[in-house]
């Protein structure tokens, strides 16, 4: 009796010690499986699969802008053939408009990790056709009296050219916002398939950024 009582109080002590070995092994082979699948693409792939789930679409919304614009157009009116000079004429258009910004998630990501870094570059911002209110419109004539309809005609022609125009401007006012909102789909998607996707820190930078370094500060968002 005594002989069996020491022989298996050594092998509970025996499977003790080995066991936080064993784990600490496995935890190891994991972490290298993961850091291998995110330089080979696996891990983006994967990523993509999921944000096209869960948006049901190609795109991935990342800000909305709404602006109260003026457009104005300016036009040089003549008469007699085009001999006899008449004063300028000036009109301007107010009109809200709603700028939506998105990345294609079928365009070209690239995602690396190192040392629980995540470093994401992601597809070009880009922006779908400017949604103006036209019932919320407004002209006003700000100079000259004659031919101002047709000023006026051509003025509402151009507009969808103008937004397009504005949007592409307004680009460097909402790039930190999308930069924070695609960092923020990265992490919940890390920490709906890893355990320990909760350490790692995500860097995003887009495709126009490519000469651009990416940021010494990972984005640290709070949950």
């Amino acid at each position: 009796m005594l002989l069996l009582l020491t022989v298996n109080a050594a092998l509970v002590f025996k499977a003790c010690t080995s066991a936080p070995a064993a784990a600490l092994r496995e935890a190891g082979s994991a972490l290298e499986k993961v850091a291998a699948a995110f330089h080979r693409g696996s891990i983006t792939t994967s990523l993509v699969t999921y944000a096209t789930t869960l948006t049901n679409d190609l795109k991935l919304q990342v800000a909305t802008l709404k602006q109260m614009e003026i457009f104005t157009r300016k036009e040089e009116a003549a008469t007699a053939f085009g001999y006899l000079p008449l004063p300028d004429v000036i009109v301007e258009a107010r009109v809200p408009v709603e700028y939506t910004y998105f990345v294609d998630l079928k365009g070209p990501w690239k995602i690396e990790v190192t040392d629980r870094r995540v470093r994401v570059q992601a597809p070009s911002l880009q922006f779908n056709t400017p949604a103006m209110d036209v019932s919320g419109m407004t002209l006003e004539v700000r100079k000259g009296m004659f031919k101002v309809g047709d000023v006026q005609e051509n003025l509402r022609k151009s507009l969808a050219s103008m937004a397009a125009g504005q949007a592409g401007q307004n680009l460097p006012l909402i790039r930190e916002n999308a930069r924070r909102q695609v960092a923020q789909f990265v992490e919940t998607w890390l920490l709906r398939n890893f355990t320990d996707g909760r350490d790692y820190a995500v860097t995003v930078r887009f495709g126009d950024e490519i000469e651009t370094p990416l940021p010494d500060a990972p984005l640290k968002l709070q949950r």
